[in-house]
C-alpha cells in the first residue's frame, strides 16, 4: 500500500444514491481517511440519455448527508472528452488500437454465425484490424487486446484471479460521437487522476483483466483492486427496490440517523470480529481495512438498520436530536425549529422510538394547535359528565400558573391533594386530563405533559374537551 493512497467513488447520475454505491463510497472514504490519503468524487455521466443534474444533486445531498466528504473533484467525465480522444489517438498511433468500420448489421452478422456454430458469447472477429485506415468515415475505436495467455493480479479483497485472453475481445474504447465505452473512460480518469486503489462492486470483476491490458497499452501502471461483495436482500437476491427503500435519501427522510447508516453500511461485508455490531466512526478510522471485507454477499436486513438506529438514539442526547426531530416535525406540518420543549421531547421519546420519523409522530401532539382527534374509545371512557367537575379545577388552577415555568412538582402535589379531597383516585382525574390534552391515554407525568404542552395550549385544550362533554 501506498502511504498517501488516493481513492476514488465514481457514481453515474441516473438516479438516487443507492444503497450499494454509498457503502463504495463509504469504504473508499475510510481508507483514504485512516491512512491520510485522498478521496476524489468523479461523476460519470456519459450515459447522456440517463444521467440527470437531478440525480447529480441527490448523490451529493447523499454524500453529505452521511459525512463523505470529498478532497477534489466534483470531475464530470462529460467534461473530459477531449482527454479520452487524445488518449485513442496515442493507442492508434502505436498499433495498439484501430478504428472499426463494421456495421451494426455486420456485427450481428458475425455474432449470429458465432452462436450457430456453438459459441457461448460473442467475440468481435477482428475483421478492421488491417483494413485500411479512413478517419473521415465513422467508426469507433478498438483496442487490439491479446489472442493468447492470461491476465493475473491479487484482489485485496478475492485474492488471485486469473482471466484468460480468449475470453477478451477487442473492446470498442471510444463511439463515433466521442463518448468512451466504460472500460476506457475508467482507465483514463483512474491513471490521469492518480488512483492507485480502485474499490468497487464485485459486479465489476470481469472488466479488470481488460482494464489492465489498457492500462499496459497506455504505458500506465495499473492500480490495486478491492471488488466489493455484493449486497443481497432477504431473499437472496440483488437488492432492488422489490426489496423496499433502496435508496440513501429515503433513509434520510424516512428518520434514519446519518451515523447509524454509516454504521450499518460498513457492516455489509466488513467486520472486526463476529460479535461487534456497534461502531463509532472513531472506531472505523482506527480499524478499517479491506482484508477484513469479506467475499460472501451480504444480505441487507432492515430490521437489523432500525435496531442500529434505536441504539444511536438512545446514545445521542436531547440536544443532539432536536435539530433532525425539527425537520421531521416540518413534514407534519409543525414548525418547531428552535423551540426549547423539543430537546425535552426528545430525551423522553427516544427510548419508546426507532426512527426520528416516529418520534415526530409521538412528539406533534405535544407542538401543534389543538389535540385534533381524540381516540374513540378513550373519548367515550373519560370525556364523560363525572369528569367535568375535575378537567373545570385543573382549568381554574392552571389559570393561576405563571405563563411560562410550570412548577411541575407544586402542581402534581396539589393534584394529589385534589383527588383525596374529592375521595377518587388520582387515575379519576389525570385520565380525562390525559385525554384532554394529547386525544388519548398514553403519555408522560400529567403534570409533565402539561409542561411540554404549555400553560395556555393546556387551558385551551381543556376548555376544548369539557365542549365534547356538553
Amino acid at each position: 500500500m501506498t502511504d498517501k493512497p488516493r481513492l476514488r467513488f465514481a457514481p453515474s447520475p441516473t438516479g438516487y444514491l443507492h444503497i450499494g454505491g454509498a457503502r463504495t463510497a463509504l469504504f473508499n472514504w475510510l481508507y483514504a481517511r485512516r491512512h491520510g490519503g485522498t478521496f476524489i468524487l468523479r461523476i460519470e455521466d456519459t450515459d447522456k440519455s440517463r444521467s440527470t443534474e437531478e440525480s447529480v444533486e441527490a448523490i451529493f445531498d447523499g454524500m453529505r448527508w452521511l459525512g463523505l466528504d470529498w478532497d477534489e473533484g466534483p470531475y464530470r467525465q462529460t467534461d473530459r472528452l477531449d482527454i479520452y480522444r487524445e488518449h485513442a489517438e496515442r493507442l492508434i498511433e502505436k498499433d495498439l488500437a484501430y478504428r472499426c468500420y463494421c456495421t451494426k448489421e455486420e456485427i450481428e452478422a458475425q455474432r449470429k454465425a458465432q452462436l450457430e456454430a456453438g459459441a457461448s458469447q460473442f467475440r468481435y472477429t477482428g475483421r478492421c484490424r488491417k483494413r485500411p485506415d479512413h478517419p473521415d468515415q465513422p467508426c469507433v475505436i478498438r483496442v487490439r487486446m491479446p489472442q493468447s495467455g492470461e491476465t493475473k493480479f491479487e484482489d485485496l479483497v478475492k485474492g488471485a484471479i486469473t482471466t484468460s485472453h480468449e475470453t477478451i475481445q477487442d473492446e470498442v474504447i471510444l463511439r463515433p460521437d466521442g463518448i468512451p465505452l466504460y472500460n476506457f473512460g475508467a482507465v483514463v480518469d483512474d491513471a490521469t487522476m492518480g488512483i492507485d486503489i480502485v474499490a468497487r462492486g464485485d459486479d465489476h470483476v470481469n472488466n479488470t483483466a481488460r482494464q489492465i491490458l489498457i492500462y499496459q497499452a497506455l504505458g500506465y501502471e495499473p492500480p490495486r483492486f478491492a471488488h466489493l461483495p455484493m449486497i443481497l436482500g432477504r431473499d437472496k437476491q440483488r437488492l432492488s427496490k422489490r426489496h423496499g427503500a433502496v435508496s440513501v435519501t429515503w433513509y434520510r427522510e424516512a428518520g434514519y440517523l446519518p451515523h447509524a447508516m454509516v454504521n450499518y453500511l460498513v457492516r455489509l461485508g466488513w467486520s472486526l470480529d463476529d460479535k461487534t455490531e456497534i461502531f463509532s466512526l472513531d472506531d472505523l478510522l482506527r480499524d478499517f481495512s479491506f482484508d477484513r471485507v469479506g467475499q460472501s454477499a451480504a444480505i441487507f436486513d432492515p430490521d437489523k438498520l432500525q435496531w442500529i438506529n434505536h441504539h444511536w438514539m438512545m446514545e445521542s442526547s436531547g440536544r443532539e436530536l432536536a435539530a433532525p426531530l425539527a425537520e421531521q416535525l416540518a413534514k407534519l406540518g409543525v414548525d418547531a425549529h428552535g423551540d426549547p420543549r423539543l430537546e425535552r421531547l426528545a430525551e423522553l421519546f427516544k427510548a419508546r422510538t426507532k426512527t426520528l420519523a416516529e418520534m415526530a409522530e409521538r412528539a406533534r401532539v405535544y407542538l401543534s394547535e389543538g389535540v385534533g382527534e381524540y381516540q374513540a374509545k378513550a373519548k367515550r371512557k373519560f370525556l364523560v359528565e363525572a369528569s367535568r367537575p375535575h378537567l373545570e379545577a385543573i382549568r381554574e388552577r392552571l389559570e393561576k400558573e405563571p405563563p411560562e415555568g410550570i412548577d411541575e412538582c407544586g402542581l402534581e402535589e396539589w393534584m394529589r391533594e385534589y383527588a383525596e379531597s374529592r375521595s377518587v383516585g388520582l387515575g379519576k382525574v389525570a385520565q380525562p386530563l390525559r385525554v384532554a390534552l394529547v386525544g388519548g391515554t398514553a403519555s408522560p407525568g400529567i403534570c409533565e405533559t402539561i409542561a411540554l404542552v404549555g400553560r395556555d395550549e393546556s387551558i385551551r385544550r381543556i376548555e376544548a374537551a369539557l365542549q365534547v362533554i356538553e
